[in-house]
């Protein structure tokens, strides 16, 4: 299982991130998102459209890096 991590744009505070990590839990996924770096981890394999899909739907724009 490999981990990605993606830069995340538009969060405004701790609170989004909380509601980032709470909504992928819902949707059966494993992640970490931290407000002060604008990074989301996923520790599932997880194909990027999903990922970029629940993000977007949420209001934010991300970009894979790792």
């Amino acid at each position: 299982m490999a981990k990605k991590t993606y830069h995340i744009k538009g969060m405004d505070c701790n609170a989004c991130a909380q509601m980032i990590e709470l909504d992928f839990e819902d949707a059966g996924i494993s992640a970490s998102c931290d407000y002060a770096k604008e990074e989301l981890t996923i520790k599932d394999d997880v194909p990027h459209e999903k990922v970029k899909k629940l993000l977007e739907d949420q209001g934010y724009t991300i970009e894979k890096h790792g």
